[in-house]
């Protein structure tokens, strides 16, 4: 029996779709607040680091190329079997991962994903994605979490819509795409605190941020595990 696609999968046909015309749906400009976090954090140079949603493997692939450690997942085959064919000498460092069922058998001293939790929709699911950070993070680690918002307004799409085709225009190209419309939910910072509060996590830092050309304005936040009570 064939599983039922879950609403955030329809990232994977997003990516099918656009491959198919030899473009690319993100630009290879690198999110500069990932290493501007692993510096600012970092106490070992050769700490485990793991990318959650990783997508055309830009930032991990920045990151590899500077002789950091990356363990770069994605939830869409078709990703990372783009990432294993573009960046043959990192082809290892990529993997299929869906973080809501399944999990891996190695913690993580820094974990990023950008562009990830607003993809989440429902409350379940968002719940699952923390509890995945927390019990992957080492006791000392941190995460860097970049999810689409300005931290004020919320929204959130209907998931039933997430693989109709919509047209879209291609950002570098200009190109007019017919491309699934997948999912969006934007929560302000009181909603992504207590999310991150109700989920074995505490705030280090948040704010709002930029990453060209994709994201001009986006939301940003750093958690650590919470300490054990004493």
């Amino acid at each position: 029996m064939k599983k039922e696609r879950q609403y955030y999968e329809a990232y994977d046909d997003r990516y099918r779709q656009v491959h198919q015309k030899s473009l690319k749906w993100f630009s290879d400009s690198p999110s500069q607040i990932v290493e501007e976090t692993l510096q600012k954090y970092k106490t070992d140079d050769r700490m485990k680091i793991l990318e959650i949603g990783c997508g055309e493997g830009r930032d991990a692939v920045y990151l590899l190329e500077k002789g950091y450690h990356v363990t770069a997942t994605d939830i869409s085959p078709v990703a990372i079997e783009h990432c294993k064919e573009w960046f043959p000498d990192y082809s290892n460092c990529f993997q299929v991962l869906d973080c809501l069922s399944q999990h891996l058998d190695e913690k993580f001293k820094f974990i990023y994903a950008v562009s990830v939790l607003h993809m989440l929709v429902l409350d379940k699911d968002r719940k699952r994605f923390y509890q995945f950070i927390s019990n992957h993070l080492t006791d000392d680690g941190f995460a860097l979490l970049c999810t689409l918002g300005d931290g004020k307004e919320e929204s959130r799409s209907d998931i039933q819509s997430a693989f109709d085709l919509q047209k879209r225009i291609h950002e570098t190209t200009g190109t007019e795409l017919l491309i699934a419309g997948t999912s969006c939910r934007k929560v302000n910072f009181d909603t992504l605190g207590k999310e991150i509060s109700n989920n074995s996590l505490e705030l280090t830092e948040s704010g709002i941020t930029s990453i060209m050309p994709d994201f001009p304005t986006i939301m940003y936040a750093v958690v650590r595990k919470c300490s054990p009570a004493k």
